[in-house]
C-alpha cells in the first residue's frame, strides 16, 4: 500500500501535468514556438527541458545516477520539432516515466537513497526536488500562456474578481479532508 505522502505526491504531480495540458490546448501551433526574445524560452522548449529532465531523473530512478550520461541538457534548449504534436509526444513520454517511478515505489523506499550528479538524497528529497522545479517551469508556460492568448484565456485557477464566489461557495460545504485537486 502507497503511503499518504506517495498518495500525494502523485496528485500533485497530475495537478502541474493538468496545467501544462490545459495551457496546450489554448495554444496554436505558431504560438507554441513563440520566444519573446533569442534568450527566451518558448513553450516547446520548455515543455522539452521539462520531459527531458524527467527522462534523466526517473528512469531507473532507486538505481543509477538521476542525471544520465545520454542526456544532452544543453540540447532542451534549443528546439528541434517542427509541430505542436511532436512536443506534446515527448511531454507524454517523460509524464509517462516519471509517473511509472513513482506507482512503483512504496513506504519502505522513501528513506533510501538516490543520487543526482553524485549528491546524495532521500527519495523523498528527490521527489521534493523534482516537483518544485517542474512546478516551477509549468508556472512559466501558464504565464506564457496567459500572455499569448491574452483576454481570450481561460483561467487555471480562481479568475480575476471572482475570489469572493469562490470562497463563498467553499465556505458553504462541510469541512472535510481531501486533497485540493479533488474539487477541480
Amino acid at each position: 500500500m502507497q503511503s499518504s505522502y506517495l498518495i500525494s505526491i502523485k496528485r500533485q504531480f497530475e495537478y502541474y501535468k493538468s496545467l501544462g495540458d490545459k495551457t496546450f490546448t489554448q495554444i496554436s501551433n505558431e504560438h507554441f514556438f513563440w520566444q519573446v526574445n533569442e534568450e527566451s524560452n518558448s513553450i516547446a522548449i520548455i515543455a522539452k527541458h521539462i520531459a527531458g529532465n524527467m527522462l534523466s531523473r526517473w528512469t531507473s530512478f532507486l538505481t543509477e545516477d538521476g542525471e544520465k550520461s545520454w542526456r544532452n541538457r544543453d540540447e532542451e534548449f534549443m528546439n528541434s520539432f517542427t509541430t505542436k504534436e511532436e512536443v506534446l509526444e515527448y511531454w507524454e513520454k517523460g509524464w509517462s516515466c516519471l509517473f511509472n517511478a513513482i506507482n512503483s515505489l512504496s513506504e519502505e523506499d522513501l528513506e533510501k537513497i538516490v543520487y543526482i550528479r553524485n549528491q546524495g538524497h532521500t527519495v523523498i528529497e528527490a521527489i521534493n526536488r523534482q516537483l518544485c522545479h517542474y512546478s516551477y517551469h509549468v508556472g512559466q508556460l501558464v504565464f506564457l500562456g496567459k500572455m499569448l492568448q491574452n483576454k481570450n484565456w481561460n483561467s487555471l485557477s480562481i479568475p480575476k474578481n471572482a475570489s469572493k464566489n469562490y470562497n463563498t461557495e467553499k465556505f458553504s460545504k462541510e469541512k472535510s479532508c481531501k486533497h485540493f485537486t479533488e474539487d477541480l
